[in-house]
Order: structure tokens, then C-alpha cells, then sequence
């Protein structure tokens, strides 16, 4: 039996007023959730892991439940991303069991996301940060939702753990005036445009 036994969850929440110029009349909010988890495949290399993808669903679940809460409910949440840290002892390809759990459970949570969910994955210690990638939920090139948050956690993840991350916001980030496609010309049918 596979045990991602969970040691702990943080919420991190930023509302961005501006960035050096005019005050927006809505701030943008963008928060993220952490979860540390034992890692069942530490220290050891294990040729089928994909069965872990299913164990990890009912933790995205919870973890993206707990994130729409902390943003006052999936009203006005637009954008998304998730990320994973394996500690020392473990392996690259462990992050990258967050993809089903991780991406697809946000996407069935909100409803008509059908972007793809971005993600980044690394390999670090105690206290390595990593950079949450965030992109618009129905449009991949909205330029103006472009981002990433960076979350640590100072005690994790240890070496036989696996730090698990979501991201989402609401709007694009404050200031944005590069082009690109904006919102108001999203059609939202392939996830792209």
C-alpha cells in the first residue's frame, strides 16, 4: 500500500495593489497551498509508479477545496498553476506524479478551465523555494496572466518527502500592458485562445 502520509499543509495569499505604479481599483489576489508527504518511493528506484497518480487524487482534492475557500469561493479565480519539490532522497519523476491529481482535480473543480495547467518540478532540500508558473484557466496565450509565485516551506521538504503545490488567482497582474490576447478577445473553446 502506497503511503503519502501528510504532514502538513500552508496557505499563502497575496492581494497586490500595485507594482510601482497607480493604485488598482481591484487589487489582484493570487494564493497558493503546500503540502508535505511522505514519499513511498525514497531511496529506491520503483519501476511502476504511475498507481501513485490515483492515491494522490483525494489530497489534490483537498488541497484544491482548501485553496477556492481561502479565495472567497471559485468566483472571479482565473488563473492556475501547480508545482512539486521532491526532497533528497527521491527522484524527479515523483514530482511529476502531481499532473493527474494536481491539474486535472483543479480543472474539474473550476469548471470551465480548459487550458492546460502549467507546472514546474524539482529536486531540492529543506527549504528550497520553487516557482509556482500561473496561466490563464481557459486561455493559454492571455499574456496579461503570465506568472508565477514563489512559495517555501523552512522545514520541508525532508529528504523522504515530496513538497505538492496549487496555485490560482484572480485577474491578471497588476499593471499589465504588454498586448498579446486579451480577456475580452478569448474564445476558450481549445484552451489556447
Amino acid at each position: 500500500m502506497l503511503d503519502f502520509k501528510l504532514r502538513k499543509t500552508m496557505i499563502f495569499i497575496e492581494e497586490i495593489s500595485h507594482d510601482g505604479g497607480p493604485v488598482a481599483d481591484t487589487p489582484r489576489v493570487r494564493a497558493a497551498i503546500i503540502a508535505l508527504v511522505n514519499n513511498p518511493f525514497a531511496g529506491k528506484y520503483v519501476e511502476d509508479i504511475q498507481p501513485a497518480m490515483e492515491v494522490l487524487k483525494p489530497l489534490g482534492l483537498m488541497m484544491t477545496d482548501k485553496l477556492i475557500d481561502a479565495l472567497g469561493g471559485k468566483d472571479g479565480i482565473d488563473a492556475y498553476g501547480k508545482s512539486a519539490l521532491v526532497g533528497e532522497a527521491g527522484e524527479l519523476e515523483h514530482a511529476a506524479l502531481w499532473h493527474v491529481p494536481g491539474g486535472y482535480v483543479m480543472r474539474e473543480r473550476l469548471g470551465e478551465a480548459r487550458a492546460i495547467v502549467p507546472s514546474s518540478k524539482k529536486v531540492g532540500g529543506v527549504g528550497t523555494a520553487v516557482d509556482i508558473p500561473i496561466a490563464h484557466i481557459n486561455a493559454a496565450y492571455v499574456r496579461g496572466h503570465f506568472d508565477a509565485m514563489e512559495v517555501r516551506v523552512p522545514d520541508g521538504p525532508k529528504a523522504n518527502e515530496i513538497m505538492f503545490a496549487l496555485a490560482m488567482a484572480k485577474g491578471p497582474r497588476i499593471h499589465s500592458r504588454l498586448g498579446g490576447l486579451e480577456l475580452k478577445d478569448v474564445i476558450g473553446e481549445d484552451g489556447l485562445r
